[in-house]
């Protein structure tokens, strides 16, 4: 078979994009049959996941870091306070 150039496959392609009926790929033709006798329920957009503890909240977070930055800058200053210079 000769190899298309170009112009040619450029052609096919402007072709086939506008052509009138375009058939659906054979998942979707699957998926509508299926749906059409059992249909699928409503899906939440981010389900918690299984087996999973919930998240705590970010503010204990927060406490916790600004509560080292807090020891770690008193230790700091009392270690600075004893030293002889």
């Amino acid at each position: 078979m000769p190899e298309q150039d170009d112009a040619d496959r450029e052609f096919d392609l402007k072709w086939a994009d506008s052509a009138e009926h375009k058939e659906p790929s054979a998942r979707a033709r699957m998926l509508a049959e299926r749906w059409k006798h059992d249909p699928p329920g409503p899906v939440p957009f981010r389900p918690e996941p299984e087996g999973r503890a919930p998240r705590r909240s970010s503010w204990i977070s927060t406490a916790v870091v600004l509560g080292c930055v807090v020891a770690v800058i008193l230790v700091l200053g009392y270690l600075n306070f004893r030293a002889p210079y």
